[in-house]
């Protein structure tokens, strides 16, 4: 990929950085995003450089993947604590900003040929975690960030349920991680990706599911009961239905009710 003046020294600092901890795996996903932030702030910031100051932080910094060999979700995370926290010192971070800084790292993961399972998963734990951190609402974080995620993958044409996976399996994380609101990530992550694929076209129902099964599995992992990882799926997935049409409710409630990896999914209320 051809990197601006930037997103060239944020892929060098990001080599460094791993280079001088030994490798990736002793380094942290905060060291990355303080070198971010540290030639970031060096370069006068990238609040004014707009969408394409952004992507090329991002894109330099996924590049660093290429040298390093390994580490996109630790790097993604990284890179996107790094950007959140820099406009968030300077501007109120929107949901156009979490969609500028997904689909960027989408589209750089894309272009390196990297895991975009893993990449998303980097992406959501960051944007959960960085969103907490300048006081974004975690609703409207988790909502952006997975409408975004649907948004790039399509642009790239890549595989759009390993995707959302991921996605979910970071929203939950992170919000576990910062002390969130678990269940609450899982609805408005559901949501957002069901409204994305809505606007692009997709299977709404098969989208259901994966985010019902990629909530089931991250439920495991934070010690989360699953049935009710499994109803926040399925809420989140029948409210973003309902402002799409009958056609994507009908999708969703043919899901409702199913078994979905040994899990009974229920909408609680209905």
């Amino acid at each position: 990929m051809k990197l601006g003046e930037i997103g060239t020294k944020v892929r060098d600092s990001v080599v460094g950085t791993v280079k001088g901890a030994g490798t990736v795996a002793d380094t942290t996903a905060n060291e990355i995003k303080d070198a971010t932030v540290s030639v970031v702030k060096g370069a006068g910031g990238i609040i004014h450089g707009g969408t394409d100051a952004i992507g090329d932080v991002v894109s330099g910094a996924l590049s660093a993947v290429d040298q390093i060999g390994e580490g996109i979700l630790k790097v993604a995370k990284g890179v996107v604590l790094g950007v959140v926290s820099t406009v968030g010192e300077v501007a109120t971070v929107t949901a156009g900003t979490v969609s500028d800084i997904v689909r960027a790292a989408i589209k750089g993961t894309a272009e390196i040929g990297g895991d975009l399972t893993h990449a998303a998963s980097g992406t959501a734990q960051g944007v959960m975690g960085g969103a907490k951190d300048v006081g974004m609402s975690a609703t409207d974080a988790a909502f952006s960030l997975a409408k975004a995620v649907v948004t790039g993958t399509t642009e790239v044409g890549g595989d759009l349920i390993g995707a959302v996976t991921g996605t979910v399996q970071g929203a939950v994380k992170g919000a576990s991680d910062t002390g969130g609101d678990v269940l609450g990530a899982i609805s408005n992550t559901a949501r957002g990706a069901v409204r994305g694929v809505g606007e692009v076209g997709g299977d709404i129902a098969e989208v259901t599911r994966t985010t019902i099964s990629a909530a089931i599995g991250a439920a495991k992992e934070v010690g989360l009961g699953v049935e009710d990882a499994a109803s926040a799926a399925a809420t989140g997935a029948l409210e973003a239905a309902g402002n799409i049409g009958e056609s994507a409710v009908s999708a969703v409630t043919g899901v409702i009710g199913t078994t979905v990896d040994g899990v009974k999914v229920v909408v609680k209320g209905e």
